[in-house]
Parts: C-alpha cells; sequence; structure tokens
C-alpha cells in the first residue's frame, strides 16, 4: 500500500493551518534606530577630526574631546533605552510634572549656573554640566502636547484655548533670553507654531501667531548690539572678514574647498584653529570641506529620514485615536527638522550665525542626550502602536489566549519546526498505515475462524439431525 496517500493529507491540513498564519511583524522600527545611530556614528568621527588640532593645544591629548564625545554617545544611548521602557501613558500623566521640571532648571540656571563666553546656560552638578534648555525643549514640548490633547476643543474654537499654551511659552522664552539663548526661543516658537497649525488652529491666528512671533524676535535683534553685528555680518560677512564677518567666512572656505567629494577624512585646513568651534556649531562645515558635497547630503537624507518617520507617525498615532502620541512625534519631528536647518544655515551663510547643535551629530552631551531620549520616544511611540496592531489582529482572527499554543505555533513556523512536524507527520502516516495493515489481517483471520466455526456448527446440526431420525425410527420398530 502506498504511504503517500496517507502523509500528504497530513501535511497539507497542518500547512493550511500553520503555514497561512500572518508573517511576524517586528516590534519596533529597525531603520529608524538604524538612521539614528548612523548619524550617531559619522558625528564620532568627525568630532574626533575636528577637535584634534584645539585638544591637543589645550590639554595635550588630540582625543580629549573625542574620548568625551564617546561617553556622550554611550549615556545617549542609555537614556534612549530608559525612555524605550517608560510607557506613553506616564508621558500623558505626567507632562503638567515635566513643565514644572523645565522651569525649575531654567530658574537655576539663572542662579547658580556656570557662565561661558558670556552666556550662562550650564548647570554643574559635580562632574557632570547640564544645559537646562536642552531638557526644557523636551518637556515643554510634551506639555503642549497633552495640553492639545485637553483643550483641543477650546484651541479650535476660541482666543482663548489658543493663548492659554503662549503664555506659558512667553514665561519659558522670557527665561531663556535670560541666560541669553534667543537660538532655543526660535527652535520653540517655531515648533509651536507648526504644532498649533497641526492641531487644527484657525488660520487667523496661526498667521497672527507668526507675525506677532517674527516682530518679536526682530525686535529682540535690534535690541542687542551683538545680535545687530551678527546679522550685519550676515548679509556681508566679506565687509569685516577678520572682525564681525570672521567665522562665517572660515566657514564658507571650508565649504569651498570640499568641492564634490572633499579633500578626503582628515584633511581639513580649517579645523586647524582657522574655524573657531569646529566640532560643535560648525561641524557641518568640515564634513562638507573632508567629505564634500556628498558627505552633506548623506547627512542630511539620514536626518530627512528620520524627520519624516517622526511626521508619519503622528499622522498614524492620529488614524488610531492616540493623539498625545501623535502630537508629541509631530514636534520631535519639528523641532529636528528646524534645528537643523537653522545649525546647516548658519554655517553655510544662508541663516544669521545662531549656537544651535546638529541633532545626533555634534558635540555636546546635554544636545546629545535629550536628542536621543527624543528618538527614545519615536521608537516607544511605534512600538505601542505596533503592539495594539497586533492585538486587534489577534481579537478579530479568535486567537485563544493561550501563550503556550501561540509559542508552539511560532515554534512551527520556523524551518527546524518544519522538518520536526514533518518528520512527525511521517511517523504517524507510517504508524496508520501499519495499524490499517494489522487490521486487515486480522479481519481476515477472523473470517477464515468464523468460516470454520460456521462449518462445525452446520456439521453438527446434520449429526443432531441424524441421531434424531435414528432415534425415532427405532421408536416406531419399537411400537410395530
Amino acid at each position: 500500500m502506498n504511504t503517500s496517500t496517507f502523509a500528504t493529507p497530513l501535511r497539507a491540513m497542518f500547512a493550511q493551518r500553520h503555514d497561512a498564519a500572518p508573517a511576524v511583524v517586528r516590534p519596533y522600527d529597525v531603520s529608524l534606530i538604524l538612521l539614528a545611530l548612523s548619524l550617531m556614528a559619522i558625528g564620532l568621527v568627525i568630532v574626533t577630526s575636528a577637535s584634534m588640532p584645539v585638544a591637543s593645544r589645550l590639554f595635550d591629548n588630540p582625543f580629549h574631546f573625542a574620548i568625551r564625545h564617546g561617553i556622550y554617545l554611550a549615556l545617549a544611548i542609555g537614556a534612549a533605552l530608559t525612555v524605550m521602557q517608560i510607557p506613553m501613558q506616564w508621558w500623558r500623566t505626567s507632562n503638567g510634572w515635566l513643565l514644572l521640571l523645565g522651569l525649575v532648571l531654567l530658574v537655576a540656571v539663572l542662579l547658580v549656573g556656570r557662565s561661558v563666553n558670556g552666556s550662562t546656560r550650564w548647570l554643574a552638578i559635580g562632574p557632570i554640566t547640564i544645559q537646562a534648555a536642552e531638557p526644557a525643549k523636551l518637556f515643554f514640548f510634551c506639555y503642549l502636547a497633552g495640553y492639545l490633547v485637553r483643550r483641543y476643543e477650546e484651541v479650535t474654537e476660541n482666543i482663548k484655548g489658543f493663548a492659554k499654551p503662549l503664555v506659558v511659552f512667553f514665561a519659558f522664552a522670557f527665561l531663556l533670553l535670560m541666560q541669553p539663548d534667543l537660538g532655543t526661543v526660535v527652535v520653540m516658537l517655531c515648533t509651536t507654531i507648526g504644532l498649533l497649525f497641526l492641531a487644527g488652529a484657525k488660520l487667523w491666528q496661526f498667521f497672527g501667531l507668526a507675525f506677532a512671533g517674527g516682530a518679536a524676535v526682530t525686535f529682540l535683534i535690534m535690541f542687542e548690539e551683538y545680535r545687530m553685528k551678527r546679522i550685519t555680518s550676515f548679509l556681508d560677512p566679506w565687509a569685516d572678514p577678520f572682525g564681525s564677518g570672521y567665522q562665517l567666512t572660515q566657514s564658507l572656505m571650508a565649504y569651498g574647498r570640499g568641492d564634490l567629494f572633499g579633500q578626503g577624512l582628515g584633511n581639513s585646513l580649517q579645523k586647524l584653529e582657522y574655524l573657531p568651534e569646529a566640532h560643535t556649531d560648525f561641524i557641518m562645515a568640515i564634513l562638507a570641506e573632508e567629505l564634500g558635497f556628498a558627505g552633506v547630503l548623506t547627512v542630511l537624507a539620514l536626518m530627512l529620514g528620520i524627520v519624516l518617520k517622526a511626521m508619519k507617525m503622528g499622522s498614524k498615532a492620529l488614524q488610531n485615536e492616540r493623539p498625545f502620541d501623535a502630537y508629541l512625534a509631530y514636534s520631535i519631528g519639528i523641532w529636528f527638522s528646524f534645528q537643523t536647518a537653522v545649525n546647516v544655515g548658519a554655517s553655510a551663510g544662508i541663516l544669521p550665525t545662531k549656537g544651535l547643535t546638529f541633532p545626533l551629530l555634534s558635540y555636546g552631551g546635554s544636545s546629545l542626550i535629550i536628542m536621543a531620549a527624543a528618538v527614545g520616544l519615536l521608537v516607544r511611540i511605534d512600538f505601542e502602536m505596533r503592539v495594539e496592531g497586533i492585538q486587534a489582529i489577534n481579537r478579530g482572527g479568535k486567537a485563544k489566549p493561550n501563550r503556550g499554543k501561540d509559542k508552539s505555533k511560532a515554534k512551527a513556523t520556523s524551518s527546524s519546526g518544519k522538518k520536526k512536524v514533518s518528520t512527525v507527520l511521517d511517523d504517524v502516516a507510517y504508524a496508520v498505515v501499519d495499524e490499517e495493515q494489522e487490521m486487515n489481517t486480522l479481519m481476515d483471520d477472523f473470517e477464515q475462524d468464523d468460516s470454520a466455526s460456521n462449518g462445525d456448527i452446520h456439521q453438527g446440526k446434520t449429526a443432531n439431525k441424524r441421531s434424531r431420525r435414528t432415534t425415532a425410527e427405532e421408536q416406531e420398530d419399537d411400537n410395530v
């Protein structure tokens, strides 16, 4: 008997039951993590190259800033992993306390902060130095996302709900301008305007806020003499190339020497202390000089990928009825994109010179750690939406809540599991065939025994009839 007739249906049944199951979905966005890690890796290489001359002069160790940046990278990755473990529910319920913490940090930096180059922006806690504006930005965006969820109807229907978050922003802006830090204020203002627009604010409110913000920034620039010098040097840096326009002219020289593919990694001339702050605010100029237009385009493409993913997550979160996650993802995307534009624009002479870092690339502990934590928030948002989607699929398919069976199915769908299952099915098929053959043999034996027993019974009945006839004949003879 052919054993394949039994093995084939069993395999087909198993394949129909298990192989047709949906593919396993990753619980996190791998491409987002790879984009962020790629920027961090490029930043470590460029910071090392750009900081070696100044590190040799100041600390007699060319790798001083490179080692510190490596430590910051490790702390940033640790911060991102920590944030990824915190549920979004905690951020939704704690955004008010986070806002208060941001205000406390900004007030503390004015009272006990450390001044560097005329700016009081850093809090020194033992060996740790914190730039208070960086966590304050993230905490303010968390509060703004929570406010838009709680007061959505007020924001979209009347001016009172629209103005309330602006009062909080003005408080933050006042404390930041006391440091002074106009760049962070501009970034927060643009992010706030963009987020209110995406939340559905009326157009006249949106344009009114944009006009008022632009007028306020213009007034602040005209109010301070050093800011006016930056504007005039930005408009014509070559008018005073060794004075107010020195930094920008040196940066433009670096861009010009970079050409298409650059001078080669480590071959920059502007980093030889011609360009101030080469490893922080003007890191893109050194990258352009060493890696050329191709290197700049690659870095901008990586950042564009992160921003697009953040905006896509925000749109998907709105569709999944998770408005807080959506607004927070939107704010992170706008924040990253605008800060990148300001950093690159300032170093390339497109915008006035402003001290803002390139996200995930420039040297700086606080900025790097907070930016990595923001990426961790994006990963967490995406993770919760994926888990929610998988649970919805399981509920729709009426899957049983037995985790042991789910694990066995997952193992069976793997290659090794399929081999084991195939072997078991073959054994079952052969066992069925052997059992049927034994049953057929037993049935044949039984039929033979049955026919033999029927013959014996028939012979016994015949003998009994004969004996009865003999007895009857004898009785008749006796009667006669």
